[in-house]
């Protein structure tokens, strides 16, 4: 997830990428979706990898897939993402990053699509918001 200038606000590997390679790669990633037009695809071949990105207001989710992936499937679930996200957050995502991760670990382990019914993914925060406020 980035924003219009190309700050990365969060970023999750599911194949191991080196740390010191990791900020170069999103770097160039990300040059390469912000510098296209609205009305080109959102599917982009980048090095060995596709790249499949929705923007969203002010920021842009961006996918790296390998070759045996559908990119239409992983459109559908960036937008169902950005759903549940606007389920459960009215206005501001950046304040509560750790709340995002704990959706994208409910709908995606180890690189597979585990769940995408927003009730249940947003199952484990509710009980969380619950044992907070009470």
């Amino acid at each position: 997830m980035v924003n219009r200038q190309g700050q990365t606000r969060l970023s999750r590997y599911y194949q191991p990428v080196e740390l010191n390679r990791r900020a170069a790669l999103e770097a160039d990633a990300v040059r390469c979706c912000l510098s296209r037009k609205k009305d080109q695809c959102s599917f982009v071949e980048y090095k060995d990898y596709k790249l499949v990105y929705r923007q969203y207001a002010a920021l842009y989710i961006v996918v790296g897939v390998t070759d045996n992936e559908n990119e239409l499937s992983i459109y559908e679930l960036v937008h169902n993402f950005v759903e549940v996200l606007d389920k459960y957050f009215s206005r501001v995502i950046m304040f509560n990053l750790d709340r995002v991760h704990i959706i994208l670990d409910e709908m995606i382990q180890n690189g597979h699509t585990v769940e995408t019914n927003k009730s249940r993914i947003l199952a484990p925060l509710s009980a969380l918001d619950k044992m907070m406020d009470g």
